[in-house]
């Protein structure tokens, strides 16, 4: 995953504003008391930290993909 991709996930699954303040403000024990973005910053692999944030904010398994996208043409 790049990290691209992993902020299409956050911002799909909470909202642009809610998910970046998620990612700036949620410190995950999981990612070493690190926020998302320290971890991405320190270079822990970004699906990694998608599936901690997953992981501590109850989303559902069917839900961590995102959403369904038509193919680009």
């Amino acid at each position: 995953m790049r990290v691209s991709e992993f902020w299409t996930l956050v911002e799909d699954e909470f909202g642009s504003a809610y998910g970046r303040s998620l990612a700036h403000d949620q410190v995950l024990l999981a990612l070493e008391d690190r926020t998302p973005l320290q971890a991405l910053d320190a270079g822990v692999e970004p699906k990694a930290v998608w599936l901690a944030l997953c992981d501590a904010m109850d989303v559902p398994p069917e839900r961590r993909l995102g959403r369904d996208r038509p193919p680009r043409r």
